[in-house]
């Protein structure tokens, strides 16, 4: 089944613009249609895996036209935006009945979605920096959807800061440009690998190093996930963690340090600081935080810290000409825990949203005994927090012990220490969530509470079963030589890159 690239960027492109003529009184067929639309996708996602193919846009001649480019790497992403996006859209069906102008909140949801397509998808740094925007744009209306004080500081916040990392990247984009002469990835790379680095490409990359190390909330470019997570929406909370913060930051970042630019070793040990940094900074802010979706935003930054920390450990190897199955090892460790992460901390959110929506609080002191009346949201939160945590067999505990194993046979066994360390640390705050909001005694005022259903129930059970069933992409052959190798051939080939996509054109 050959799928055509623009359709992952056209069809819900399109539809964002006819969700909103449905009005309030189309409300349910406009909820209809936007699952339909990503249901859609996450067939076309997972249609495109093991298959690679150069789309030229109106049949212009690269390097002047618009290429879209699906590889190992862009269909592994594809498949984990659109996975997180069916299930955060279900959820949003009964979840978002207690906001008005839904329409309209489809309508940027869809939006979001097309930008993280593009980003992944597009062959030049141009157009990947405008499907950037697009889904930026979406995500800072988004966050301030509930337009309370909250929300809506917390919206210009991340705008402000998202805004700083956007002149980052174009004004990189603008340094390459006058360097190279181009802006196709492919003919950039080209040009760097029989020119050399410059000066000006050196500051190219720091600024784009700076920009998706914002977009990606990596230590010390943090300062607007912690809000911006908390006050969005709860499916939009699972988009931004889940997948967005990786399509436009850590997908955006390796493809260009890798692909693009190549590795070195200044730029390896850069990687592995950052994410060291995220990691122990990110879990030691989240064992103190008693608001739940607070408590998962910092998460959100110490997993992060995983997949840089795998990225960097890969690159320090290839740039030392070190022995490639370790360096292939270490980003299959990061490239996995990057799939997984989407999975379960997007499975963390919708459970946060549905222990809020059933006891109109967020703050754990004021939980507790929940377990008897929330079973389901128990028994996924449960299963989310064990593959957070590390632990086997879910699929958190697969990805973390290939880094373990990577680490320890790269040499880094401090690197292969702070991973284990931080992995108890992530035990003992979800050990915390556990307690003070399922266990204990149930206070006397949430005696009424309620279960949610329906919609959101299967959103939950649908990702937790991914949490229990993710570690098969190891452990069977088939599915790890189709979906996680070619991805991580993509980046441990580096350079190569380019000779193969030109080869296509």
């Amino acid at each position: 089944m050959s799928i055509p690239l623009p359709l992952f960027i056209a069809v819900p492109l399109i539809i964002a613009f006819v969700l909103p003529m449905f009005g309030r009184k189309g409300k349910s067929a406009a909820t209809a249609l936007a699952n339909m639309v990503t249901i859609s996708l996450l067939v076309f996602a997972v249609a495109s895996i093991g298959k690679t193919e150069v789309y030229e846009i109106g049949k212009w001649s690269i390097p002047l036209g618009i290429n879209l480019v699906l590889d190992g790497l862009s269909s592994l992403l594809l498949l984990a935006v659109n996975v997180v996006a069916a299930a955060a859209m279900l959820f949003s069906v009964r979840y978002m009945e207690q906001y008005t102008a839904k329409s309209k909140y489809l309508s940027l949801f869809l939006l979001m979605v097309a930008g993280m397509n593009g980003v992944i998808l597009s062959g030049d740094i141009f157009n990947l920096f405008v499907f950037l925007e697009i889904a930026s744009l979406s995500s800072y209306a988004l966050v301030g959807f509930g337009c309370e004080h909250e929300e809506l500081e917390a919206s210009f916040k991340y705008m402000v800061l998202g805004s700083i990392a956007s002149a980052f990247i174009l004004f990189a984009i603008a340094l390459v440009y006058g360097n190279t002469g181009t802006l196709n990835m492919a003919y950039i790379s080209k040009a760097i690998a029989d020119s050399g680095m410059n000066a000006g490409l050196a500051f190219a990359l720091a600024m784009f190093m700076a920009g998706f190390g914002l977009k990606a909330a990596l230590v010390p470019f943090h300062a607007w996930l912690p809000d911006a997570h908390p006050s969005a929406p709860a499916p939009i909370s699972a988009m931004l963690s889940g997948v967005l913060i990786k399509a436009l930051g850590v997908y955006s970042l390796a493809r260009i340090i890798f692909n693009v630019f190549g590795v070195s070793v200044p730029v390896g040990w850069v990687l592995v600081t950052l994410g060291v940094l995220s990691m122990v900074v990110g879990v030691f802010l989240a064992v103190g935080q008693w608001d739940f979706k607070r408590l998962l935003a910092y998460h959100s930054i110490s997993q992060m810290g995983y997949v840089i920390l795998g990225l960097g450990i890969g690159a320090l190897i290839l740039a030392r000409n070190g022995r490639i199955e370790w360096a292939a090892m270490a980003v299959l460790g990061g490239l996995f825990h990057l799939v997984n992460h989407s999975v379960f901390k997007s499975l963390l959110f919708l459970t946060s949203g549905s222990v809020e929506m059933s006891t109109g609080t967020r703050q754990l002191k004021e939980m507790g005994g929940l377990g008897e009346k929330l079973t389901f949201t128990r028994a996924t939160c449960t299963v989310a927090s064990a593959s957070i945590a590390g632990i086997p067999p879910f699929n958190g505990f697969w990805s973390k012990m290939i880094l373990v194993i990577a680490s320890v046979q790269a040499g880094f066994l401090s690197l292969a220490a702070v991973t284990v360390v931080v992995s108890l640390v992530t035990l003992i705050s979800f050990l915390k969530v556990q307690r003070y909001v399922f266990l204990g005694e149930l206070p006397e005022n949430l005696r009424q509470t309620k279960e949610n259903r329906g919609f959101m129930l299967v959103a939950m059970v649908f990702l937790a079963g991914l949490c229990l069933l993710m570690g098969a992409l190891l452990l069977v052959p088939g599915l790890k030589d189709s979906i996680l190798e070619p991805a991580v051939k993509v980046l441990t080939d580096g350079l190569t890159y380019s000779d193969d996509i030109i080869g296509t054109l």
